[in-house]
Parts: structure tokens; sequence; C-alpha cells
């Protein structure tokens, strides 16, 4: 993904998380659960189908991209809400709409979804037909997803669009960048320049900045 402009830019976010999020309104976030016990939570496509629709009606947003993974248990989300604090009710409404229609299709009891969910990356999206890939990439049909500004700015037309979405994902991503991306996702801080940053920080009053791996200096090892 390019980032340009503040438009551009994406607050990285944990589904279900506990730590506060970072929303704004209109600003894309990326929104990630995972299966409890790291357990499948679909096993037909039923299962997939219902977990997308409440992206239809719950909050206000726009769904640019997801991908629900070839292992069963990760689910990627690449979404714009139109009001600030919607992700929270979002997320709640993904998982409520899986829960218990998935017990009761396939008898079991308790819950489908973790608490804390860590970054996945996907090296063939070609091969998942529950990715938003084919849409971006192969201009199929999916009513379900509004393309990004950042999307159409690829090109003048659908096959240019699609062809250099193509070759954004022929391009692999160099491990500090990867590095860089799950340690804002772990933290739930904001992935983007400095003044992207600073804009957040001036707009929600929260320290926006990931803190260094490890213990702080000066503190004791003992519990």
């Amino acid at each position: 993904m390019r980032r340009s402009s503040t438009e551009g830019c994406c607050v990285i976010l944990s589904g279900m998380a506990r730590l506060p999020r970072f929303e704004l309104a209109g600003v894309p976030q990326h929104a990630v659960q995972r299966g409890n016990n790291r357990l499948p939570c679909f096993l037909d496509d039923e299962d997939r189908q219902r977990y997308l629709q409440p992206a239809t009606g719950v909050v206000a947003l726009r769904l640019q991209a997801a991908c629900l993974c070839a292992d069963e248990y990760h689910v990627h989300l690449l979404l714009t809400l139109d009001e600030a604090g919607g992700v929270s009710r979002l997320m709640h409404a993904f998982a409520r709409n899986c829960v218990g229609s998935f017990n009761g299709r396939h008898g079991r009891t308790g819950t489908l979804w973790e608490g804390r969910c860590k970054a996945c990356l996907v090296a063939q999206p070609n091969e998942h037909p529950w990715s938003s890939y084919g849409a971006n990439a192969d201009g199929r049909t999916d009513p379900l997803l509004t393309p990004h500004s950042e999307y159409l700015g690829l090109g003048n037309d659908l096959a240019s669009r699609s062809s250099a979405y193509r070759a954004l994902f022929a391009e692999v991503l160099p491990d500090e960048l990867v590095d860089e991306i799950r340690i804002h996702l772990q933290q739930q801080k904001v992935l983007g320049t400095d003044r992207f940053r600073s804009w957040v920080e001036a707009r929600t009053g929260r320290f926006a900045t990931v803190r260094p791996v490890g213990r702080p200096p000066g503190r004791s090892n003992c519990p």
C-alpha cells in the first residue's frame, strides 16, 4: 500500500483488543481477528458468508479489502468508517454474527474468537477464494467492496489499475517494513509518516508512536 497524504495512511488496529484504539472518521483501518486457540473459525462457505454480512449494515463503512485466510483462523479487513468508535461495534457484530450460527451448525459451544491478534502475511493471495485480491487484481465484481482512493489512483481505468495492483503484490516487502507493521499492530499505534502521527496525536490527544520493545531502562528484572 502506498502512503502519500494523510488520507492515504492507515491506522493499524487489532480486532477485539484490550488496549484503546485509535479511531478517526474517514481514516482507513486494518482490522485483524484470529480464531480462539488457533482453531478454525470457518468450516464452509456459509460460515464465511455469514461473517461478511455485517459489513453491509452495522455501521457506516466502506470495505476496501478483505481476506479470510486459507489457514481458516485469520481474518484481515481494510475498511474506512464514517464515524469514530465504529470499529468496536463492527468487530463485535462480526463475532456475534458468526458465533451463534457457527456453534449451532457445527454442534459446539463457547467462544470462537481470540482476544489478542497477530499479523498474518499472505504470500499468494490469488489462491484464496475468500480474499478481495480477485476484485482488485483481476477486476471481478464484488458488491461489498468500495474502491479506496489509493487504489483508484493506480490507473485511469480498471485494466490499468488491476495491472498496477498485481505488480504491487509481486514485490517483496523488506524485512524492516514487515517488522514495522507487526510492532504497530501489536501495540495498536499509528503506522505512517511523522506528520501523520502528529496529526493523529493532535486529533486524539493520545501518544501514537510505538514504544521500544523490552523493559524500560532502569527497571529491575525481579517480579
